[in-house]
């Protein structure tokens, strides 16, 4: 296998495996319930979120290490803006975590920590929306931009990409304006472009490789 096919095998597994998080819809169900603190819901439905998010930040920074030295090659400053904005989403995202299980320590004081767990709880939210939806659509159209111009991947792939930021930006205002919930299901079809983006350039990179980069 040569050092091309390798990095483009890495690539494609690794962007597979940042869907780790998508339990993390309904496991944090229940934490997203008013009277979480006082409830007997068990606290491990969280923990393993947690652990998937973990490991998908971790997934994330991969790809955009992996990706680095074929990037760099068409334009090195969008290839480090790439690898930056993939640090600051994983970042990001072990902030998001910590609120979490913070909450689940708050449990032990009962009731009297239930305006502040709650303010935890809208704290991760709200940071969801940048590291995993505003962040992602900067990644999208930086890397989109990328594989466009150097025509790595099949150019509808990257156009996918392009089109999906937009959306997730569109439904981040949407949110912030009080439009629409966050766990709203039209909120949920903003989503659909960059997530079939990301799905499918993870597909096209472990069965195809990456088109026109030398064999050696």
């Amino acid at each position: 296998m040569t050092a091309a096919r390798k990095t483009s095998l890495t690539a494609g597994i690794l962007y597979l495996l940042t869907f780790i998080s998508i339990p993390t819809l309904s496991l944090y169900h229940e934490i997203h319930q008013a009277n979480f603190i006082v409830s007997s819901a068990p606290s491990s439905d969280v923990v393993m979120g947690g652990i998937l998010e973990l490991l998908m930040a971790l997934f994330c920074i991969g790809t955009a290490i992996v990706f680095f030295p074929v990037l760099k090659k068409q334009n090195e400053t969008l290839a480090l803006a790439f690898v930056a904005a993939r640090v600051l989403e994983a970042s990001l995202i072990f902030v998001g975590v910590g609120a979490l299980l913070t909450v689940l320590q708050l449990r032990t004081l009962g009731a009297e920590a239930t305006v502040f767990s709650r303010g935890l709880v809208m704290f991760y939210d709200r940071l969801f929306l940048i590291s995993q939806s505003f962040i992602p659509a900067v990644n999208g159209l930086i890397l989109g931009t990328l594989l466009y111009q150097s025509r790595l991947v099949p150019r509808i792939l990257p156009v996918i990409g392009i089109i999906g930021s937009f959306t997730l930006v569109a439904g981040d205002v949407a949110v912030i304006f009080g439009l629409y919930d966050q766990r709203d299901p039209a909120i949920a079809i903003t989503v659909i472009p960059i997530a079939l983006w990301e799905f499918s350039l993870g597909v096209y990179l472990v069965v195809k490789g990456f088109k026109g980069v030398s064999e050696n």
